[in-house]
């Protein structure tokens, strides 16, 4: 059985071993689905946009 290593999350910070990796950055799976479920209008929504924002995915100005 393959052993799973803990990772901080880029969202809440705490050590997790289920999770994704975008980019080299792990999100756990509890931040991953209250991300799916958070709308737009949500004031958690900004929150979730500056924490990916680390990941580094968009365009240099």
């Amino acid at each position: 059985m393959e052993q799973q290593t803990q990772q901080a999350c880029i969202i809440c910070g705490q050590m997790k071993e289920e999770g994704i990796v975008i980019v080299s950055h792990f999100i756990c799976e509890d931040c991953e689905a209250e991300m799916v479920r958070t709308e737009a209008e949500d004031a958690k929504y900004r929150f979730f946009i500056g924490r990916m924002k680390k990941i580094g995915l968009q365009k240099n100005a």
